[in-house]
């Protein structure tokens, strides 16, 4: 496994992961994240790619601020149009070559799977949050997730994700958040990953 190579989109997601594997630190967002991981593919082919790092929990998804689970499958929660009638989605649009409303993951880091959503506008309040889980499904709630796996699903390498949940989303309340916290879970229950598979 130590050809396996993880991505974070910080240095706090992959702090305890990079001395021992191949690590890319992507930087936040959609954008640089298939940016760094499209220009690393280009003169490496890893067996696999995980993404680790934290994520906010939609409150009806069950999760707890502390948990850390593994992606079932990632999407994109913004990636369309807003209409009158309602939202839609690339593919319903006509315009996805990959069905992005859900990509599947191969890899699971973590015994609990759930969808995963990526966006771009983070769900900070109730009325967003609530709105993308109904449209979505979604579970956690990251600005990475489904463009690195995107990438991989195009290069037909196994990817998956694990992140640590650091917060809920909605109404943004910091004083409960507990980032640091999550983001050494979710590096823990992976190095625990990469050592016993």
């Amino acid at each position: 496994m130590h050809d396996i190579l993880i991505c974070a989109a910080t240095a706090l997601e992959s702090r305890l992961l990079s001395e021992s594997y191949q690590v890319l630190e992507t930087g936040v967002g959609s954008v640089n994240a298939a940016y760094a991981l499209t220009k690393y593919l280009q003169t490496r082919r890893p067996s696999g790619i995980v993404v680790c790092g934290i994520g906010g929990a939609y409150p009806a998804s069950g999760l707890n601020i502390g948990d850390v689970c593994a992606a079932e499958s990632e999407s994109y929660g913004d990636l369309g149009v807003e209409t009158p009638t309602g939202f839609l989605t690339v593919r319903e649009l006509g315009f996805a070559a990959l069905d992005v409303d859900q990509i599947p993951m191969q890899l699971f880091p973590h015994a609990r799977r759930l969808p995963f959503v990526t966006v771009n506008t983070c769900s900070g309040t109730n009325d967003l949050s609530s709105r993308i889980q109904a449209r979505t499904n979604g579970a956690v709630e990251s600005m990475e997730g489904a463009a690195i796996a995107h990438v991989a699903a195009r290069e037909r390498i196994p990817c998956g994700e694990i992140r640590g949940i650091s917060n809920f989303t909605g109404d943004r309340d910091r004083s409960t958040w507990r980032v640091r916290e999550a983001a050494e879970a979710a590096q823990q229950a992976l190095l625990e990953w990469l050592t016993t598979h």
